[in-house]
C-alpha cells in the first residue's frame, strides 16, 4: 500500500493534541439562498454533492498509522475502509437566528477531537434558515494540512474547483531504507547531519532569545482548557484596509494586526481590567511555501513573533509600532527570527516528537500569547450547488493555556475573521469581535451623512 511519511512538523502536531486540547483546523462557510433555477434542491441532495465531492480529494482518504522505520514515525496511508459518510453530516437548526445558531453549534462541534483511527477531517451541513441559506463547517487535523494546504483541500467542495479537478496523482510509496548504507551514503549522512546539527543549533538559538523565561503570559488571554470553545466571526471591509495601508504605507497584514491590538485594548478596558505590564505578544504564521506553487502536502510554517501594542493609546502609534515590528522580523527571515520556533521542529527525531510531546505542549505560553493567523482564498467568486459563497470565517486551534486564537480570511471585499475561545474563559467572545470593528472605524473613520 502507497504511504507517504508524516513530516517533522505534521507528527509534532499529531501527538501535541490531547482530549482537551485537539488540534484540528476550522472554517465555517456561509452560502447564499441557491438560485431560482435551483429551488427545489432538498438538504439530502445537497448533502450527497458535499459527500461525492469530499470523497473525490484523494487527500481526504488518508488516515495516519505508525511505521517501523523510522522508529518512533508515523505515515499515510490509504483508508482501505474508506466510508465518506463517517466524516459528513448534516445538522438542521431552528433557524430563528442562523447565523448565531452556527456560531454556537460550530463551537459544540469544535470542542471535540477528530476520530485518530480514521482520515482526520469531518464536515457538516448546518441547515434550516427559513431563506434556504445554509452552512458547511469543515474540521481539519492540523496534521493534514496548515492553512493553505487546507484551503486547497476543503475547496474540492466548491462547483468552480470540483469543475476543474485533475486526476489526482497516486501518492509515490516510501522507499525502505537499510540499516546498513555503503560508504557513499554513510559520507552523504555525515553532511546532512552535520548540516542539520548547524541548523538546529541556529533555530534553537532564536527560540530561546524569543522565549519570556519568567513565563508570564497576560493573564487575559491565559487559561487552563475548560474543554470548551466558544466562536464569534466579524467582517472587515477590505477596501478600508487597504485605503489605511495606501495612507500609512505598509502591509494589509500590518493594519489588520493593528486592528487586533486596538481590539484587545478596547476589550480589556470594557472588561474593566488594567492594562497589561507588557504587551501581550502574537504568534504569525507565516507559509514557507513559493508564491505562485500549488501546495504540497503537510504543513510548511514558520512565523513571526509580535508585541501587540495594547498599551499604547494612539491608533497611529499603534500601527507604526506593528509595522515596524513586522519589518524587523522579515529582515531576519524565518530561520533567525524570534519565531522559527516551528522550523525547530523540522531538526527533531520522530522519537522526540512522539516522547517529547507532553513537555512541549505547555511551551507555547513562554513564547505567545494568543496566535494571529491570515489564511488566503481564490479571489474569484466561489459557489456550491449554485448557491454563492457569502462568507468564510477560517478558525483556528487554541495552545495550551491559551484561550484566544485569530484566524482571518479576505475574500469578496471583505476581511472575514473566526474568533477561537476557551468557552470559560472568554464568555464575552461578542464584545471582542464588535471591538475589531469599532477599531477599524477608530483608524478609518466611516463618512458621515
Amino acid at each position: 500500500m502507497s504511504s507517504e511519511l508524516l513530516a517533522p512538523l505534521d507528527l509534532a502536531f499529531w501527538h501535541l493534541e490531547s482530549t482537551a486540547h485537539p488540534l484540528h483546523l476550522g472554517a465555517l462557510a456561509h452560502f447564499g439562498p441557491p438560485p431560482a433555477d435551483a429551488a427545489d434542491r432538498t438538504p439530502p441532495d445537497l448533502l450527497e454533492l458535499l459527500a461525492r465531492r469530499a470523497a473525490a480529494v484523494p487527500r481526504l482518504r488518508m488516515r495516519v498509522r505508525d511505521v517501523l522505520l523510522p522508529v518512533g514515525g508515523a505515515a499515510w496511508s490509504a483508508d482501505p475502509d474508506f466510508d465518506v459518510r463517517r466524516h459528513v453530516h448534516e445538522i438542521t437548526l431552528p433557524g430563528a437566528d442562523f447565523r448565531a445558531e452556527t456560531a454556537r453549534l460550530a463551537a459544540e462541534l469544535m470542542e471535540r477531537p477528530v476520530a485518530r483511527g480514521l482520515p482526520p477531517w469531518e464536515m457538516y451541513l448546518l441547515s434550516g434558515a427559513p431563506d434556504g441559506s445554509f452552512a458547511v463547517l469543515v474540521k481539519l487535523h492540523h496534521a493534514l494540512a496548515d492553512g493553505m494546504r487546507a484551503v486547497a483541500i476543503g475547496a474540492g467542495i466548491f462547483d468552480e474547483i470540483a469543475a476543474g479537478r485533475r486526476p489526482a496523482r497516486r501518492p509515490r510509496p516510501v522507499t525502505p531504507r537499510s540499516w546498513l548504507p555503503g560508504p557513499g551514503r554513510l559520507l552523504g549522512l555525515a553532511r546532512d547531519r552535520l548540516g542539520d546539527l548547524s541548523r538546529a543549533v541556529e533555530v534553537g538559538a532564536s527560540v530561546v532569545r524569543a522565549s519570556r523565561l519568567d513565563g508570564r503570559p497576560t493573564a487575559a488571554l491565559a487559561a487552563e482548557s475548560s474543554g470548551t470553545r466558544r466562536i464569534a466571526t466579524a467582517s472587515l471591509s477590505l477596501e478600508r484596509v487597504h485605503r489605511i495601508r495606501r495612507g500609512t504605507g505598509g502591509t494589509a497584514n500590518d493594519v489588520l494586526l493593528t486592528v487586533v491590538a486596538g481590539a484587545l485594548r478596547r476589550w480589556f478596558a470594557e472588561r474593566g481590567l488594567p492594562l497589561p505590564g507588557a504587551d501581550p505578544r502574537a504568534l504569525v504564521p507565516v507559509s514557507r511555501r513559493r508564491p505562485g506553487t500549488a501546495p504540497g502536502p503537510g504543513n510548511s510554517l514558520s512565523g513571526y513573533l509580535v508585541d501587540l501594542p495594547v498599551t499604547e493609546a494612539d491608533p497611529a502609534a499603534r500601527l507604526a509600532a506593528v509595522r515596524a515590528a513586522m519589518d524587523r522580523n522579515k529582515a531576519a527571515g524565518p530561520l533567525r527570527g524570534a519565531g522559527a520556533v516551528a522550523l525547530l521542529a523540522d531538526q527533531l527525531h520522530p522519537l522526540a516528537h512522539r516522547f517529547g510531546a507532553p513537555l512541549a505542549s505547555g511551551a507555547a505560553r513562554l513564547l505567545f500569547d494568543l496566535l494571529v493567523t491570515q489564511v488566503p482564498l481564490p479571489r474569484s467568486a466561489l459557489s456550491l450547488a449554485g448557491a454563492p459563497l457569502r462568507a468564510l470565517f477560517p478558525m483556528a486551534p487554541l495552545a495550551r493555556g491559551q484561550s484566544l486564537a485569530v484566524a482571518m480570511s479576505p475574500y469578496g471585499g471583505q476581511v472575514h475573521i473566526g474568533l477561537v475561545a476557551d468557552g470559560e474563559a472568554v464568555p464575552d467572545l461578542d464584545a471582542l469581535a464588535a471591538a475589531l470593528t469599532a477599531e477599524l472605524d477608530l483608524l478609518d473613520p466611516p463618512d458621515t451623512p
